[in-house]
């Protein structure tokens, strides 16, 4: 069999992929570079490492001892590491750190690619296996979006495209067209924490790709944890961009957004 590397953060995603590439006949090889990833990572991988992400020479020379040659980088790995310090990182993440001429997120990323690279590791598309938790345009709750609501989402959907244009973040929550909260470094939930909170409920959360988004990392993505944070924080409305969005857990979202009365839609620039 064909292998697959795994460089694996938090959330279901990594799940998802290693699940289906091993459904297409692949061996997937999994290095768990955070604390804290899916437990069904370590149980169902065809081989499983814990390696830090600050032992960037480690993590490459187990990936091409396993005779890996195409890897792919998935799930969530925080930002702030970087600026509260990695732990005890080698001489080569130390060496790569020193290169950056700024520490935006595709920056940091294709510094990442091109490490890999000089060892032979090509980084794939995230989505290679992942098409079908893309949703196509539509509404995808029982409720569908008020006309204010859907008027926030236009803004919104245009905010967030201006932000991802600068490479500062994917995500905007808006009311009655005032950005209340805009993603930075913090990450997703966290904005929609702030911007929920700021907006006192009933606020629409827009999330899109990228204008030139690069399919090897940092391809947007929702899930459970995304719409428990607008529950908590008051948000009502949740509008990904459709075919360029990863909707992870969907048939339990979609129960617990419906039985809490949330509107979740995929939608593009003619929405």
């Amino acid at each position: 069999m064909e292998k697959v590397g795994l460089l694996a953060g938090v959330g279901q995603l990594p799940v998802e992929f290693m699940r289906a590439a091993q459904q297409t006949g692949h061996e997937v090889i999994v290095i768990a570079v955070v604390s804290g990833v899916a437990a069904e990572l370590a149980a169902e991988a065809d081989a499983y490492y814990e390696i830090n992400v600050a032992k960037l020479d480690k993590i490459i020379k187990t990936m091409t001892k396993a005779g890996v040659t195409k890897v792919t980088m998935i799930g969530k790995v925080t930002k702030e590491i970087l600026f509260k310090g990695l732990s005890f990182p080698d001489l080569r993440a130390l060496k790569l750190l020193a290169r950056l001429h700024n520490r935006k997120d595709d920056t940091i990323m294709l510094a990442i690619v091109d490490e890999l690279a000089k060892d032979g590791l090509e980084v794939v598309d995230q989505t290679l296996y992942l098409k079908p938790l893309m949703p196509p345009v539509g509404v995808l709750t029982k409720r569908r979006p008020s006309e204010d609501e859907a008027a926030d989402i236009r803004f919104g959907f245009a905010t967030a495209k201006a932000i991802g244009g600068m490479d500062i973040g994917q995500t905007v929550v808006v009311k009655h067209k005032a950005v209340m909260a805009v993603e930075a470094i913090e990450g997703t939930d966290a904005c929609i924490h702030r911007g929920g909170e700021l907006g006192r409920g009933q606020a629409v959360v827009v999330k899109v790709a990228k204008p030139n988004q690069d399919v090897r990392f940092d391809v947007p993505a929702v899930g459970m944890r995304t719409i428990q944070s607008m529950l908590e924080s008051g948000c009502t409305v949740l509008a990904i961009e459709a075919d360029r969005t990863l909707f992870v857990e969907q048939k339990a979202v979609l129960e617990l957004a419906n039985r809490q009365g949330l509107c979740i839609c995929a939608v593009d620039k003619t929405f």
